[in-house]
């Protein structure tokens, strides 16, 4: 198989220091691990996952709200511009075989949200607040579309990665 597990980190524009040290090791992590990067191509978390990937040598895709390439955070390899303002959530969302949750507010839980009603696998990092936190406590609804698993550390993370990609006949590096 020539296409490569695609991830989508999200979580908080205005993110604590500690929120982004995490998605910068996050981001390394996916990029060692030979998995593409997709955020929404802005500052905080997806800025810090998409710096972390970028100096692991890995690709990073930013789906920003604007119609201006120039929006996105310069770690970003590949920018889709989609003039959709907030709704472009539901692309960030499906654009990843799997969702990974740092902290997070209202943007974030939008982008839960379409994750889970389609059915992608949300991997929460425990400690980071916001909706990474909440997320297993308040799912979305009771109709199940989607696994939310809790991660508690990085080789927690690596490994419900690592899952995901066995489940979808998928490979890592």
């Amino acid at each position: 198989m020539i296409r490569r597990l695609q991830a989508t980190v999200i979580g908080d524009g205005d993110a604590t220091p500690a929120a982004a040290a995490l998605a910068d090791a996050v981001g390394a992590l996916l990029a060692r691990l030979g998995v593409t990067v997709v955020t929404g191509g802005r500052s905080g978390v997806m800025e810090a996952a998409c710096r972390g990937a970028a100096g692991a040598g890995g690709t990073t895709v930013g789906i920003v709200p604007s119609d201006q390439l120039d929006d996105a955070n310069p770690w970003c390899s590949v920018v889709i511009p989609t003039g959709l303002g907030h709704a472009r959530n539901a692309i960030t969302a499906l654009a990843g075989d799997l969702v990974i949750v740092i902290g997070g507010g209202a943007g974030t839980l939008s982008e839960i949200a379409f994750a889970w009603m389609h059915g992608r696998p949300i991997l929460a990092l425990a400690g980071t607040g916001g909706w990474a936190d909440a997320v297993q406590q308040h799912p979305p609804d009771s109709r199940r579309t989607s696994t939310i698993t809790r991660c508690e550390d990085l080789a927690a993370l690596e490994a419900a990665i690592r899952a995901v990609c066995a489940e979808r006949g998928l490979a890592t590096s």
